[in-house]
């Protein structure tokens, strides 16, 4: 009598809705280029058997055969398959599930929405941006099958879909799958059967994962002899004049994860009391993750060219968008993570990396200015977080940074520029922060700067509002928001452009600004004539000390002030709907009007008015009186 013994019944799982949503567009999107695909399972495969390296120089029994990692890629033509095989750690059960099943990242929702926004051309770019290449799989599939064994476990998992909404988990025996590491099977779609072909893969592999750290070898039908395709030398230990710029791109590529092309690449080998190699990238589009709330960077370290993590703090956060990696022999291979943080190696190399990067931007700044300028249009922002984080380099960050102003709304200015451009008498550098470039150019609190020919920096990056206040100086010149205290432009000589008038006020204007002050007490600390104004009637400042306009609203935004500052109205005495005002002796005309003059600076700012029902009553008042019928 024949026992027979039943299969393992298949665990069914449904995909998150994220990862349901993204394959949809998988599936059935036009590409203009699939072979994303390969290189994206060569590099995970890669990575697979850089943390087998790692696990196991702690737990040697990993790797007890000690064979070295290995990526295979086999081809067969008559069943339409393409394997991408790895010796690297494997996967267990739990493993599958959370990398397979899941998308763990943040800003999902953002990258999925850019995805289907974006022209065919550009979306191959965006899946390798965001790092959910092994999903593009599905893009030349029917069905994927993943096979693997985690590393020093007695089981393996096969893992099955074909990409519409659920997965099949199902356990498998030990001699169907690899010794240990995971085996990727595609079943290609019909029109995707030329990535059986020999040469069509071998170029891929060749053109996009040249470089990976793990040689990569090629099966081309079942039964054939395997050939190597690349060596897995580590293309940091090649001398650069040896490395095409080819090259640089196509490893670029592989440790970032983007389909871009660098626009600056930092290469060079350290030596000293520390012996380090450094290759570093700044990426020539923003990363998906720049804006994570950890804002961490994205190095790789490896020690004796072995990967151990992505998580040590290489580079200062203001530089996180660089990518690359930094390779030591001065760091025992066993070290923790943890241990990683706290080590003076590691505080030598991030200062000697850090330096190095600053350098090189440098130089593009002053020998490339069209490159530098695509630089700062994607990273200004971040780099400037510098300027009020790390004082040791902030007047080499002063240096680098670049500035929209009120003579260069189309281009951008150095801050040696604008020193070497002040007027006489002129002991600051002036500047005006806010989030809107049109609306900062249109403040009123410009006019007098601009009578006198005075530069002002237009700031509109959140962290502008922490740096420049917390700036003391740049070549001996301090910074000064014009929107906080007094103007101080009787100082600065005159030139032949210059409009401005003197702040001088006649009785009634004067009698005017006694009686708003009184009656606008409640919501402003003082009400004074206005050496900043020459067209507009008003406009709110600032006092002396104490956050600027703009920096108030962010905190009070973020609840971060228990209460607001006043702020101090400011007049013009020379405008005309002024004098009108401040001689119409009619007390209940008056206060409707200090309280209109005073809305109006708040909306002049991009604010509301406080009370909006006050507001349109004054308003009302204004109109029925103005345009009553004759008595």
């Amino acid at each position: 009598m024949t026992t027979t013994v039943d299969a393992p019944k298949p665990e069914q799982h449904v995909f998150e809705a994220d990862v349901s949503r993204l394959l949809h567009m998988m599936v059935h999107s036009v590409y203009s280029d699939k072979d994303v695909f390969l290189r994206e399972l060569i590099s995970n495969a890669a990575d697979a058997c850089e943390k087998l390296r790692y696990e196991a120089v702690s737990n040697p029994e990993l790797n007890a055969d000690g064979a070295p990692p290995r990526i295979l890629v086999s081809l067969n033509e008559d069943k339409r398959t393409l394997i991408v095989e790895d010796n690297g750690i494997g996967m267990s059960r739990e493993e599958m599930i959370d990398a397979l099943g899941t998308i763990a990242r943040s800003g999902t929702r953002q990258f999925m929405e850019r995805l289907e926004a974006a022209k065919a051309g550009d979306k191959a770019e965006l899946i390798g941006q965001f790092g959910v290449g092994f999903y593009s799989s599905f893009m030349v599939s029917d069905r994927v099958d993943v096979v693997s064994r985690r590393a020093g476990q007695a089981e393996a998992w096969m893992w099955s879909s074909d990409g519409k909404g659920s997965y099949d988990l199902t356990p498998i025996a030990i001699d169907q799958a690899p010794v240990r590491g995971t085996r990727v099977v595609l079943h290609l779609m019909e029109e995707a059967k030329t990535y059986t072909g020999k040469w069509t893969v071998e170029k891929i592999i060749r053109e996009q994962s040249g470089h990976v750290p793990v040689p990569i070898h090629l099966i081309e039908k079942e039964g054939a002899e395997a050939s190597e395709v690349t060596d897995g030398a580590a293309l940091w230990t090649k001398p650069k004049a040896e490395i095409s710029a080819a090259e640089y791109t196509d490893f670029y590529r592989g440790v970032s994860g983007q389909y871009d092309e660098p626009l600056m690449n930092v290469h060079f080998r350290a030596e000293g009391r520390y012996e380090y190699t450094t290759l570093a990238f700044v990426p020539g589009t923003q990363p998906f993750d720049l804006f994570d709330a950890d804002r961490s960077g994205r190095m790789k370290l490896y020690v004796k060219r072995v990967f151990i993590t992505d998580d040590a703090e290489l580079l200062p956060r203001y530089l996180r968008f660089v990518r690359g990696v930094v390779d030591t022999s001065d760091l025992p291979l066993n070290i923790s993570r943890e241990m990683i943080q706290d080590s003076p190696v590691l505080t030598a190399i991030r200062k000697g990396v850090t330096g190095r990067v600053l350098t090189a931007l440098e130089g593009l700044a002053e020998n490339e200015t069209e490159t530098f300028d695509k630089v700062w249009d994607l990273f200004g922002a971040i780099l400037k977080e510098g300027i009020y984080d790390d004082f040791e380099r902030k007047e080499q960050l002063l240096k680098l940074s670049r500035f929209k102003t009120t003579v260069a709304t189309d281009g951008r200015r150095s801050l040696a520029d604008y020193v070497k451009d002040m007027k006489p008498g002129q002991e600051a550098i002036y500047y005006i922060a806010g989030t809107n470039l049109e609306q900062l150019t249109a403040s009123p609190q410009l006019e007098g700067f601009r009578a006198k020919g005075i530069e002002v920096l237009l700031l509109t990056d959140v962290v502008d509002s922490f740096w420049a206040p917390a700036n003391q100086s740049f070549d001996g010149k301090t910074f000064k928001s014009v929107t906080q205290g007094l103007a101080d432009l009787d100082a600065v000589a005159a030139d032949d452009s210059d409009t401005s008038a003197k702040p001088e006020a006649s009785g009634d204007v004067a009698a005017f600004i006694d009686y708003a002050r009184e009656a606008l007490k409640s919501d402003v600390a003082d009400v004074r004539l206005s050496a900043r104004l020459t067209e507009s009637a008003v406009c709110l400042v600032a006092p002396e000390h104490g956050p600027d306009r703009q920096l108030e609203k962010i905190l009070q935004g973020a609840g971060r002030l228990q209460s607001v500052s006043k702020p101090i109205l400011e007049i013009n005495p020379h405008n005309e709907r002024v004098k009108s005002i401040a001689q119409n002796t009619s007390d209940s005309a008056r206060e409707d009007a200090a309280w209109l003059l005073l809305d109006e600076a708040r909306i002049l700012e991009g604010d509301k008015p406080t009370n909006p029902r006050a507001f349109a009553d004054r308003l009302s008042r204004l109109f029925a009186k103005a345009f009553s019928p004759a008595t």
